[in-house]
């Protein structure tokens, strides 16, 4: 018992380390201004505490998202920081709402085209709003990203975040007095370098917001985007965690325990939070499986605030642009980019058509417009109704029907059950299957694996097998290779 506590601990401890710089940029990218830090911080420890605790995804861990940043952005650009807490307190109310109302099951039906092209349009914004640091301190950010790639490469303890932080803000203050003799025309370079400057050291306080009723109609759309954008953001989070986990998060508790966490978050002055897969992931990769992690990182970041305003001052924004243009590039969806010629054209269309709209239009609008787009494009093939699972003899199972982001869900989670060492399936009666069908599949092929089932796939109809292999890595094709009898 005592060293299960013990590895949560140090789990906690060990994002905690990757969160503080992430919290920090996400701040000041949110409000344009060094208070952000401690705005940024404030949401990472409130929000992650108790969506931690009252969340229904063992081991995810909250935090201020690139998603959540950019609609946050527009409401304090908008409403002011005041404005934008109520936002936020409201957010997590509409949140808390609907996990009570059930809404969270609703996630099974995002296609996973509409999650790369939501990603891949975040990721755009992101980076496209680090443009101006880019331009003004171009070495410094440069520097950064080939610091963090070097980092990863050798050493694998510490964050590359963290290692970059700390040396590029060593070096440049270090190097402080002779970039004063080195003029780009007639600036001195050490003066184009902008830093966060000194945030206020004091324990966070309970603000309760002005809750004037013209203020609440005004804030009522922007509250309810975040609280969408919010959801979609930690569910998908959920569903990596299950891939991962082999376990099954409670998508409607987990969405209670956000709305909490975010109303804690505005009461306390901190940014508006969701699941952070990245974070989420070193969690369970250190060793986390239980809310004790989470909170954990919340409450060792809660200490280093206390006494940290004295350091931060020195940290440059340009580092922290480096930081986020390279968390901005692993949120593209690389694998099916690079799969992209030989994935349907109709999910590639979904796919290139949701990153567009959320980059020209609005986050939520873009995963809405995909949605449509998705069942548009699968009109045809879902008429024939949806795949279902049959029971044959004892461990063997047979899909019928069409395998589509309508039904993978439903599928696979009847397939989980039950505590077996070998599972036959055949697939001889799958009439259709698109990109999110074949992904799931993939997936189980590995949860499977994972787990240690003997798994064998019966009767692939050439369309499915074909498909299978087109859209696999290559880890997933040597587990293919194994599973597919006569093969």
């Amino acid at each position: 018992m005592l060293q299960r506590i013990a590895k949560e601990v140090l789990a906690g401890l060990t994002v905690a380390v990757v969160a503080l710089p992430l919290a920090i940029a996400f701040g000041i990218t949110a409000t344009g201004t060094s208070e952000g830090a401690l705005v940024g911080l404030y949401g990472a420890i409130f929000a992650g505490f108790f969506a931690a605790v009252f969340g229904g995804t063992p081991g995810q861990v909250t935090g201020p998202t690139g998603p959540i940043t950019v609609v946050a952005t527009g409401v304090i650009s908008e409403c002011g920081l005041e404005g934008a807490f109520l936002a936020f307190i409201m957010a997590g109310a509409f949140q808390v709402l609907f996990g009570l109302c059930k809404l969270g099951s609703l996630i099974r039906f995002i296609p996973h085209p509409v999650v790369s092209g939501f990603m891949g349009g975040i990721a755009l914004i992101i980076i496209l709003g680090e443009l101006d640091q880019v331009q003004s301190s171009f070495l410094v950010v440069a520097g950064t990203i080939v610091l963090m790639l070097l980092s990863t490469r050798v050493i694998k303890s510490v964050p590359a975040s963290l290692i970059a932080l700390v040396l590029m803000t060593l070096l440049l203050r270090l190097a402080e007095p002779l970039l004063r003799d080195v003029h780009v025309g007639p600036v001195a370079l050490n003066s184009a370098i902008d830093y966060i400057g000194k945030i206020p050291e004091s324990v966070p306080s309970l603000t309760v917001p002005d809750l004037s009723g013209s203020l609440v109609l005004t804030l009522l759309l922007p509250a309810l985007s975040i609280a969408l954008l919010g959801s979609i953001d930690s569910l998908l989070t959920s569903v990596v965690m299950d891939n991962i986990t082999g376990t099954r998060h409670q998508s409607n508790k987990e969405l209670i325990g956000q709305g909490i966490g975010n109303a804690a978050s505005g009461l306390f002055g901190g940014l508006a939070s969701a699941g952070a897969t990245v974070r989420s992931v070193v969690n369970v990769r250190s060793g986390g499986r239980t809310a004790l992690s989470a909170a954990t990182h919340s409450v060792i970041l809660l200490a280093l605030v206390v006494g940290l305003g004295t350091v931060v001052q020195y940290i440059p924004l340009a580092v922290l642009s480096g930081i986020l243009i390279l968390t901005a590039v692993g949120m593209f969806d690389w694998e099916g980019l690079r799969k992209a010629h030989v994935t349907p054209r109709g999910d590639v269309a979904v796919m290139f058509v949701t990153m567009i709209v959320t980059v020209l239009v609005d986050l939520t609008v873009a995963v809405a417009a995909g949605v449509l787009l998705a069942l548009i494009v699968h009109a045809v093939p879902a008429r024939r109704g949806r795949a279902k699972v049959i029971r044959g003899d004892v461990d063997a199972y047979r899909i019928e029907g069409p395998l589509s982001f309508l039904s993978v869900d439903r599928v696979f989670s009847a397939l989980r059950g039950g505590d077996r060492s070998n599972l036959s399936l055949s697939l001889e009666g799958v009439s259709y299957i698109d990109m999110s069908g074949a992904k799931a599949l993939l997936t189980f092929i590995d949860h499977s694996h994972n787990s240690g089932v003997e798994l064998n796939l019966n009767d692939l109809p050439p369309h499915v097998e074909n498909r299978l292999k087109a859209l696999a890595n290559g880890e997933q094709r040597d587990k293919l290779k194994t599973v597919v009898a006569d093969t």
